[in-house]
């Protein structure tokens, strides 16, 4: 098992990973696949992200394939520059249960701590989703609210937990 940084090389492992995410878990993100998919030049799009000074995109790989991805994004701003986001969580069913989720949080969480201007970390998390939940309360995280409706398939609305760690 490799974990690493993504970089540009990367970019259309991230991309097919993303897409199996969407279409896995839709109601674990606020992007869909029939969006993702009518997206002019993606992998170049992923390649300009990972670029992006404070954005970190951790990956998983299991006989060099990705199986497990995690972003970091600090907070631009200079009055939010001390926080950060992790977005984008997702884990390949078949590599589910082996500490990678865990894993590649704990990569995120290092690497802010590392930062000298990140504080707290923030993230959000489909109600219904106990695995993550559980994870990230297992790392410290705290729920600091609850958004109903936050995200809507079809006719089913989904609640997300806003959840926070300070470093």
């Amino acid at each position: 098992m490799e974990f690493r940084q993504l970089v540009g090389k990367d970019a259309s492992a991230y991309w097919d990973l993303r897409l199996e995410a969407l279409q896995n878990s839709p109601e674990a993100f606020g992007s869909s696949y029939e969006e993702a998919i009518l997206r002019d030049n993606p992998i170049e799009r992923v390649k300009d992200n990972f670029k992006v000074k404070e954005n970190y995109t951790f990956g998983a790989f299991e006989q060099h394939t990705l199986i497990g991805v995690v972003t970091l994004l600090q907070e631009s701003t200079l009055k939010m520059r001390h926080r950060a986001n992790i977005f984008a969580m997702y884990i390949s069913p078949k590599a589910r249960g082996k500490g990678i989720g865990k894993a590649l949080m704990e990569m995120a969480i290092e690497h802010a701590k590392e930062s000298e201007e990140i504080q707290k970390i923030n993230l959000s998390v489909v109600s219904s989703n106990k695995a993550a939940k559980n994870l990230y309360l297992q790392l410290g995280f705290k729920v600091f609210g609850t958004e109903e409706m936050a995200l809507k398939i079809g006719y089913t609305y989904y609640e997300e937990q806003h959840m926070s760690l300070i470093l």
